[in-house]
């Protein structure tokens, strides 16, 4: 049988009149199509994030927020403005740049159209590429990125700006990543403070203009302001409800985030390098790519931007996310520099009989002969053994601590040096300095900090952990510490000083890198005097982050809730310290230390020959409760319930395991007057349809419990009507450190 010849369709369809109306109907419909043909979107469980990029135009920026259904795409166009997507300075636009270049003959107008555009998937997602060219310079290109976290509702961005032409070129501002959000009764919600006093939360109105969040220092980006915000999209802020846009630049360094605010009804949010303290030179064959900007969108307020952040962070911006972190003894603030080995053997022997699990040796083991470390003005640089205080070695210590069924960890700040140092004395060019300039010191009035842009320093600060590791093979945890910033920015090695932040950043990646290839099962904690590192640029390396020196409970309920906003309580160090407390002088009762502790990852920082028979019997009680939950708080969902910025007189949150079965609850007192009642606490995350048998934790002698304690009650009845604090007076204790831990267990 003969084959039947095709014929084009449109061609039959001109053989009849009666047809030819379908003809138009369908190049109607063709067009319509087209016009949405270039529309890339990246779903996750619960977004959509949309850019549209034709060849030779400028890439658009679409939507961003809930998950669209497939008719919905269509639509876009008539009700969603488009804007570039990453805008150029003079490139045909009078909004905020994103990118501002001036090109071998001096030009500084950028002009990007789309050149081809890439789209697929990888394990956890969809990516998207689009490689951009400015016609008048073919050998300028820009290359946008995107990569969808499906299950955790994640969006990154990062750019690569390429140099293919045989002059270089100098970048003035190099955005990470560019977003649109539409005006409105929009908010912003962020993070300052300062040594002692981290994470304070700020929220406040959007309105027109430019409002600038920054950091300058060089080492540690997030000491007096975050590079995280949130914006809530239905007026102010709140926890378990509304539209949010959550968004984390993921970078360790000099950074600076905008919102514009201009006339044509649009916040427009940039964020990336600081670009006041960094012109990048891009040599000839040079790429640059920026740090990667990650951000979310949740329709259940704060906290369900949060459960997002927590999500990502533990699977793939933690060194060993998901895994619970041990409780731990760490002994600065029970000894500060008074180490000897008599006293570390007990306080492994004391950690150990609480049921603690990890030991930590803080500041003061090391140094050399001439300058032993015995204070903080000497031996920074200098990392022999002090034999006079641990004559059996760091690996005697790992010994000890074996023999009591717990690991051994170690202080170590290798990126510091003190000019009363061997070290310095050896190689002052080793050290960050503007040239011609005295030595501006920081902590002790002696410390500086070492030029990680030098590949010779980056062997030396990697050699320190390395050899550390090697005289003591069971060491388990290395506590990182970086406790000054650069005050006279300059480095002897680096003939661009316009470079220098940048190549730090470089620097310490490089030997970060190196540690975590040669010691990838080590956990290693994040601390820069406190919390000034707190960030996604630099957590990738780390398991955990000392999230404050100031161990104040009742101060540690704001910086901790803060701090969760954007960090999961697994990485979040909380210890148990003394009473009066070392930064605030203020008393405060043990189990009210306790029950603040054991809401993120539970450890103690104090001396505990100090503590009575019955106060230990208090942390023995507390650390086995933890243990029961201790999964739950670190992995869990995060449900913020009353703020202690809300001046409630309390605050309250909980943390409930993903398929609802557990769940843990947690009360705090945080003033107190006289005629003064709590209001029932309304509980989030339950399973409405469950049953749930209620159990009160860390119960201490003379505390008021819950009245529902051993109740078993609907997650229904808890949603709607929560508990009722009996909070009544007590001499011993106050209202003001009332508190509670509560377990839910489903039935």
């Amino acid at each position: 049988m003969k084959k039947a010849t095709a014929r084009p369709l449109f061609l039959y369809i001109c053989n009849t009149m009666t047809n030819r109306f379908f003809l138009i109907t369908a190049l109607l419909l063709a067009a319509t199509a087209s016009a949405h043909a270039e529309n890339h979107i990246l779903d996750t469980r619960n977004t959509s994030f949309v850019i549209n990029a034709e060849k030779d135009k400028t890439p658009q920026f679409v939507y961003f927020g809930a998950r669209l259904e497939k008719g919905d795409v269509g639509i876009l166009a008539k009700n969603h403005k488009a804007m570039y997507a990453y805008p150029a300075r003079f490139g045909k636009t009078s909004e905020s740049a994103s990118l501002s270049v001036e090109m071998p003959d001096g030009n500084v107008s950028v002009d990007l159209r789309a050149e081809s555009v890439s789209q697929g998937s990888w394990e956890g997602g969809s990516t998207l590429d689009i490689l951009c060219k400015d016609p008048l310079y073919p050998f300028f290109t820009v290359t946008l990125h995107w990569r969808s976290y499906e299950r955790e509702d994640m969006i990154e961005t990062w750019t690569e700006i390429s140099n293919a032409g045989k002059k270089p070129m100098v970048l003035h501002r190099f955005d990470s990543g560019f977003l649109p959000v539409q005006e409105g009764d929009v908010w912003l919600s962020s993070l300052h403070g300062a040594w002692g006093a981290e994470a304070k939360l700020v929220s406040e109105p959007l309105s027109r203009g430019t409002r600038e969040i920054s950091n300058h220092n060089g080492l540690r980006n997030n000491s007096m302001a975050h590079s995280e915000i949130m914006l809530s999209l239905d007026g102010e802020p709140r926890e378990n409800s509304g539209r949010v846009i959550g968004a984390a630049l993921c970078y360790g360094g000099n950074f600076q985030i905008r919102l514009v605010t201009l006339d044509d009804g649009i916040h427009r949010l940039h964020a990336g390098i600081s670009p006041e303290d960094s012109w990048y030179t891009l040599a000839k064959g040079e790429t640059f790519t920026t740090p990667k900007l990650a951000y979310t969108w949740s329709n259940e307020g704060l906290s369900g931007a949060s459960r997002n952040f927590h999500r990502w962070g533990r699977k793939y911006m933690l060194a060993h996310g998901g895994q619970p972190n041990d409780i731990l003894l760490n002994s600065w603030e029970g000894v500060y520099f008074n180490i000897d080995e008599p006293a570390m053997q007990q306080m492994a022997k004391d950690i150990a009989s609480i049921g603690g699990e990890l030991f930590v040796i803080d500041d003061g083991w090391f140094g050399s002969e001439k300058y032993p470390r015995d204070n903080d003005k000497q031996g920074l640089g200098d990392w022999g053994l002090q034999t006079k205080k641990l004559p059996h070695g760091l690996q005697g210590m790992v010994e000890t601590c074996k023999a009591e069924g717990i690991k051994f960890g170690i202080w170590l700040e290798p990126e510091m040096v003190n000019i009363k140092s061997e070290l310095y004395e050896k190689h002052p060019d080793w050290v960050l300095n503007a040239a011609g300039r005295e030595p501006v010191t920081g902590r002790g009035g002696t410390q500086m900090v070492l030029d990680l842009c030098n590949p010779a320093v980056q062997d030396f600060v990697f050699d320190v952990l390395d050899r550390t590791m090697k005289s003591a093979p069971g060491i388990s945890y290395v506590k990182w510490d970086c406790n000054n910033y650069m005050r006279s920015p300059g480095s002897p090695y680096l003939k661009n000083q316009n470079h220098l932040y940048i190549e730090y950043m470089r620097g310490i990646s490089k030997v970060l890198d190196r540690v975590r290839a040669a010691y990838p099962e080590l956990v290693i904690q994040l601390c820069a005097g406190g919390g000034s590192r707190v960030s996604y640029g630099f957590l990738p390396w780390f398991d955990e982050f000392w999230t404050s020196d100031n161990t104040d409970a009742l101060q540690r309920i704001r910086i901790q809730w803060g701090t969760s906003y954007f960090f999961p309580a697994e990485a979040m160090a909380c210890h148990v310290s003394a009473s009066p407390n070392h930064q605030t002088g203020r008393e405060i009762p043990l189990k009210f230390r306790i029950d603040v502790a054991m809401s993120g990852r539970l450890g103690f920082e104090l001396q505990p020959s100090t503590l009575s028979d019955e106060e230990k019997e208090i942390c023995r009680n507390a650390v086995a409760d933890y243990k029961k939950i201790r999964e739950t708080v670190q992995c869990g969902d995060i449900y913020r319930l009353v703020s202690p910025y809300d001046d409630k007189g309390f605050a309250s949150l909980m943390y409930c395991s993903e398929d609802k079965s557990k769940a843990v609850f947690f009360w705090w007192r945080t003033e107190s007057f006289r005629d003064s009642r709590p209001a029932r606490v309304p509980l989030a995350g339950l399973d409405p349809d469950k049953t749930y048998k209620i159990t009160e934790l860390n119960k201490v002698k003379g505390y008021t419990r819950v009245a529902l304690d051993g109740k078993t009650v609907s997650g229904r009845y808890l949603r709607e009507n929560g508990f009722d604090i009996q909070d009544r007076w007590n001499r011993n204790i106050g209202n003001s450190s009332a508190s509670h831990v509560i377990l839910l267990e489903a039935q």
